[in-house]
């Protein structure tokens, strides 16, 4: 009973692509529409409230500054922290400017009991795919440094580890192996999630376990060569970090909330 009391919990949620106008369609479904049953059903689970949301990109299709004022008015009233990175779609100086005060932070880290969660922006001006450069990399480094005697959890939006689809391994995390060099060096990181690929796995790397989160609205057709839409619902990750270091985590599902 002890060890249940001692935990971080977190939802994670990724690739909302809101829109400047609320009723904007994406592939098949209101996109705002689908964020808020999202939300809704989080706010019914057993495990409500959580310690933070993890908003892994993607947050805005349209780059508006309507689309993240409208992110920020939906989830403003739930009272919980919400931790964001960018996404390829999205525009990180407008996430500067309204996602960046109050309850809402933009990159960095956030650190509770025995865990830190290491925020890192994948964002490649113009590009789909991700990266992170010599600079970003660095900075990785310095942070997973400066949280030794911690358990790590590190968020991204691109995916570091192939997919087995080989248009959506083509928009991937491009320097995944410098990446994983420097995950390699610090035994104390724990898992890395990210967004991107709208569909769930949960994999282990080595010690370190690779978790993927659906979207918010619609989802890839899992191991197909070319582009195409699967038939799951929206989605969400339910992330529970252990002071021993173990992570428990659950995809859900919002089956009132398909394609139309």
């Amino acid at each position: 009973m002890a060890r249940k009391d001692s935990r971080v919990k977190l939802l994670q949620i990724s690739d909302t692509h809101l829109h400047a106008a609320a009723d904007s369609r994406m592939r098949g479904v209101t996109t705002y529409a689908t964020f808020l049953a999202v939300l809704e059903q989080a706010q019914r689970d057993r495990r409500w409230p959580v310690d933070a949301i993890l908003a892994t990109g993607d947050i805005v299709q349209d780059e508006s500054r309507a689309g993240y004022e409208r992110f920020r008015a939906a989830l403003e009233p739930l009272g919980v922290p919400v931790y964001c990175i960018p996404g390829n779609h999205d525009d990180p100086a407008l996430m500067g400017e309204i996602l960046m005060s109050g309850a809402f932070q933009l990159g960095g880290e956030l650190r509770q009991r025995s865990w830190s969660v290491v925020l890192l922006s994948t964002f490649l001006a113009g590009e789909d795919a991700g990266g992170l450069g010599p600079a970003r990399l660095q900075g990785l480094r310095q942070a997973l440094a400066a949280h030794a005697g911690q358990h790590i959890l590190v968020a991204m939006h691109h995916h570091p580890l192939p997919m087995g689809s080989t248009w959506l391994d083509g928009v991937a995390l491009r320097d995944a192996q410098a990446f994983w060099q420097i995950i390699d060096a610090h035994p104390e990181v724990r898992g890395v999630v990210c967004g991107h690929v709208h569909q769930a796995s949960d994999r282990m790397r080595n010690r370190v376990r690779f978790l993927s989160t659906p979207s918010t609205c619609a989802q890839f057709l899992p191991a197909n060569e070319f582009f195409a839409l699967d038939d799951r619902p929206p989605g969400m990750r339910w992330i529970e970090l252990y002071d021993d270091g173990s992570i428990e985590t659950e995809v859900t599902w919002v089956t009132g909330a398909t394609r139309s």
